[in-house]
């Protein structure tokens, strides 16, 4: 762990609630950089339960991220900003632990079962088909009426067609499931509508889990369902527990990385036409789009196994830790100047919107394709694309764990 010495007591140590106040749509809240110099850290009240600590350095947050002391198992149901309206009971019931809320060796299980669906073979299989899917959704935007809404015709439904076909979820019912996911990602939602909506997403889970194994395919479910032919411990309930996390994050964040990368490149300067003449900074700008405008807004929750310290800072046994990923990202001793989008930044691949050791997403590869398979169509296809709106003025997602924007209205010549 790093250490930066003991933090001294005082009025300002008093716990705070999680800062969330943005001054642009790519931007997070400024008093982090303020929390990185001054309470690393930094004691957070959380809207119910007991305080923890909120840790926004890069090397800390990386170094916590594969600590085994601080576990991924949490009594909570949004881990991010509060503790749970649901029991333990409640939750165990609804869904068990899935890879984001599990440890080993329940979690290195679970694990080594997706890794086998998520195979070089399968994405490279998927690649030509998500050229497909952008194609067709570049045609709807082309014959949108002007100004379109990026996020409504592209930057949503490429990324759920893509983990629909991945996954086998029928891209017909994407208008319940994404829904859901959007109520399942809610900071605002009441108990009683938080217990509806996980039940119906587990129904709805359990429905097609049912179907596959009735009629299976070459799809990840399907690969799933076969697993349990030598897992025989691997329930109906953690299929549809992991196809859940698998079907939220597939869509939810890729789409949301889309938008901000889109309206990173055409707010002043104007980076679109830069890359478009250099295609070869395409990467460049997924890894600084995930870098700068990070979309899990609320970092990663761990919960200390047993008593540790963290940037000399003491943490109890049991108390929760959250780590903040976008403020890790804005870490000036890790990125230089890491308040400026730099597509050719050489170390921008180093960020840790992935995660960091155990839990690093499995999915990163299929996002890399997509976010790719997209941008350099997009850029070549519609090379006088601008904003139709103040880019400051951008509406975004405001009480959702994952930041992303509501519409980004955008203009072209047809």
């Amino acid at each position: 762990m790093a250490t930066h010495g003991p933090q001294p007591p005082g009025p300002d140590r008093a716990p705070r609630p999680l800062p969330v106040d943005r001054t642009s749509p790519v931007d997070p809240p400024a008093e982090f950089r303020r929390l990185r110099t001054e309470l690393p850290v930094a004691p957070l009240a959380f809207p119910d339960g007991p305080p923890g600590w909120l840790v926004t350095r890069y090397e800390d947050v990386r170094a916590a991220l594969a600590d085994p002391r601080l576990s991924s198992r949490r009594p909570h149901l949004n881990s991010h900003v509060r503790a749970s309206l649901i029991t333990p009971e409640e939750m165990a019931a609804l869904r068990p632990s899935d890879l984001l809320t599990s440890d080993p060796p329940e979690h290195t299980r679970l694990r080594r079962l997706v890794n086998g669906q998520f195979t070089t073979r399968r994405m490279n299989l998927l690649a030509p088909r998500i050229q497909d899917i952008v194609d067709q959704h570049l045609d709807t935007l082309a014959a949108a009426p002007r100004p379109a809404d990026l996020m409504a015709t592209v930057a949503l439904p490429v990324p759920s067609l893509v983990i629909s076909e991945l996954l086998g979820v029928p891209f017909t019912d994407r208008d319940q499931y994404q829904r859901l996911t959007a109520e399942l990602l809610s900071l605002d939602r009441a108990r009683e509508q938080l217990l509806a909506s996980k039940a119906e997403m587990k129904a709805y889970l359990l429905r097609l889990i049912r179907t596959r194994r009735a009629e299976p395919a070459d799809d990840l479910l399907s690969g799933l369902l076969q697993s349990q032919a030598t897992d025989t411990t691997l329930t109906d309930d953690e299929i549809a527990a992991l196809a859940q996390l698998i079907l939220i994050a597939g869509h939810e964040t890729t789409a949301n990385v889309i938008g901000l990368a889109v309206l990173l490149l055409l707010r002043p300067p104007r980076l679109w036409d830069t890359v478009r003449r250099r295609p070869d900074l395409v990467d460049g700008v997924i890894e600084e789009t995930l870098r700068y405008a990070t979309v899990l807004q609320f970092g990663l929750l761990r919960v200390a196994r047993e008593p540790l310290t963290l940037a000399g800072q003491h943490i109890r046994a049991g108390e929760r830790v959250a780590l903040h990923l976008p403020a890790a990202n804005r870490d000036p001793d890790r990125f230089a100047d890491p308040d400026r989008f730099a597509p050719h930044r050489p170390d921008a691949a180093k960020h840790l919107s992935f995660g960091h050791g155990p839990h690093h997403c499995i999915g990163d590869q299929l996002a890399r394709i997509e976010l790719r398979t997209l941008l350099a169509t997009m850029l070549h296809r519609f090379p006088d694309l601008e904003l139709a709106t103040d880019p400051n003025e951008v509406p975004t997602h405001t009480h959702r764990v994952v930041h992303g924007l509501a519409h980004l209205l955008v203009d072209f010549t047809p």
